[in-house]
């Protein structure tokens, strides 16, 4: 092993694309119906709106980012040459709490899946198996996971707009207006979590610019068109499932209040076609690539940001060691999955999305002072790729994480203690164990 090899150049835009839509697939599939018990669906509507327009202005910011410092750290590369080796640290803490944490999650959801089919396969069981059998497709090579990332990626994609064309006749606007505002407009605030879970992982396209091979072009087109993808996508889904029967009937499992579901997709079709229909069958048989898209791909990108906080020696140095057989950071892989497997231990798969949206949004509020600073203090670094809109967008990233970030205290207060923990214990170790 040695922490002076590369990592191999194999991707292409269109893997790239299939990365950054794959990151984020699954929030398409579970998860932000959940906003809509909070807000509503003119709530959850006005925070998914806000968020969206968030993610445009940071993705075309952190493209120049990206495009300009194509390191395997990120935000952490970024933020250590605008803003020292110390904000650097928490950046890279931060990216490295949402890139770990949103797996488990994801990793739950497979294992309900399953055992909603098989009642005798434990949720916790195929959980861990999947953890174990991604993470070896990963440190296997970067070419492998990306061709298996390419292929679930096309299938979530394609299943999703069949879902659209099924939903769209029983589409009607009154479903959209019915009890849209439940709890004011404080329900919108409460509802920003479930409306970041629908983009969040997409900056993950940046942590393979090292194996990327021309990521001074490739990885804006990368980021553009995944984006693109994602914003098309959201509102689709989120039209056309509320519009079948209103946002109770895809929020409870029994359509009116009690036990919530994170099956929003299958809850609306079965409304449409009952549940012995073919098209329901596919749905949910399809839509599992849905989740192991976004499983597997971040696994991946939290690989390469471990690995370039080893590399920095901000994390033990053997994570930044890279496999001389199979060139992937296999070090760095395997601590992810042990960090993941305690996570889904504890059960608290809600919080521990709410955790990983929480360092997510840290990472972009520091990404966009980075890239300030550095177009101030660095105004002719090789720039292949300049942000439209400056400062506009990044200064607007700034103020719509930020008022996210506070909101998100107010409503998950201990989940937010945790994660100040997490963050203040980290770097206080790091400042003891560097001096």
């Amino acid at each position: 092993m040695s922490a002076t090899q590369q990592l191999k150049k194999t991707l292409s835009p269109f893997a790239l694309w299939a990365l950054g839509v794959g990151y984020v697939i699954s929030g398409m599939y579970f998860g932000w119906n959940l906003g809509l018990e909070k807000g509503g669906t003119l709530g959850m509507a006005v925070a998914t709106i806000t968020v969206m327009f968030m993610y445009i202005a940071f993705t075309l910011s952190y493209t120049e980012l990206a495009c300009a410092i194509p390191k395997a750290g990120g935000v952490f590369d970024y933020a250590h040459k605008a803003l020292g080796k110390d904000v650097a640290f928490i950046a890279g803490i931060a990216q490295t709490v949402e890139f770990v944490f949103a797996p488990p999650a994801i990793a739950f959801a497979i294992g309900a899946y399953f055992n909603a089919f098989y009642p005798a396969i434990p949720i916790l069981s195929t959980a861990i198996f999947a953890y174990l059998i991604f993470t070896t497709l990963n440190i296997i090579g970067v070419k492998a996971a990306a061709i298996f990332e390419i292929v679930v990626t096309v299938l979530a994609v394609g299943e999703l707009l069949l879902f659209v064309g099924i939903a769209a006749p029983s589409f009607e606007t009154e479903n959209l207006a019915r009890n849209a505002l439940p709890h004011s407009w404080s329900g919108a605030f409460a509802a920003i979590p479930f409306a970041i879970w629908f983009f969040l992982g997409v900056e993950g396209i940046a942590n393979v610019a090292e194996e990327t091979k021309n990521p001074q072009k490739d990885i804006q087109k990368g980021f553009g068109w995944a984006i693109a993808t994602l914003c098309t996508l959201c509102i689709l889904v989120f039209v056309t499932t509320i519009g079948v029967a209103g946002w109770e009937a895809v929020v409870f499992k029994n359509g009116i209040d009690g036990e919530t579901s994170d099956s929003p997709l299958p809850l609306a079709l079965y409304l449409i076609t009952g549940d012995n229909h073919l098209l329901y069958h596919l749905l949910i048989t399809v839509g599992l690539f849905g989740l192991i898209a976004s499983f597997h791909g971040l696994i991946l990108a939290a690989g390469r940001s471990t690995y370039e906080m080893g590399k920095a020696q901000n994390f033990p140095p053997i994570f930044g060691e890279i496999s001389k057989k199979f060139q992937t950071p296999s070090y760095a892989l395997v601590g992810n999955m042990v960090v993941g497997i305690v996570a889904l231990l504890s059960g608290k798969t809600g919080e521990i999305i709410i955790l990983a949206v929480f360092g997510a949004l840290t990472l972009y509020i520091i990404a966009m002072i980075a890239m300030i600073r550095l177009r101030n203090n660095a105004p002719d670094m090789e720039r292949p790729f300049r942000a439209p809109l400056y400062p506009i967008f990044p200064i607007s990233v700034i103020a719509i994480g930020s008022i996210s970030l506070l909101s998100m205290f107010y409503f998950s207060f201990k989940i937010g203690f945790v994660y100040l923990l997490i963050i203040g214990f980290s770097y206080i170790l790091f400042k003891t164990v560097k001096r």
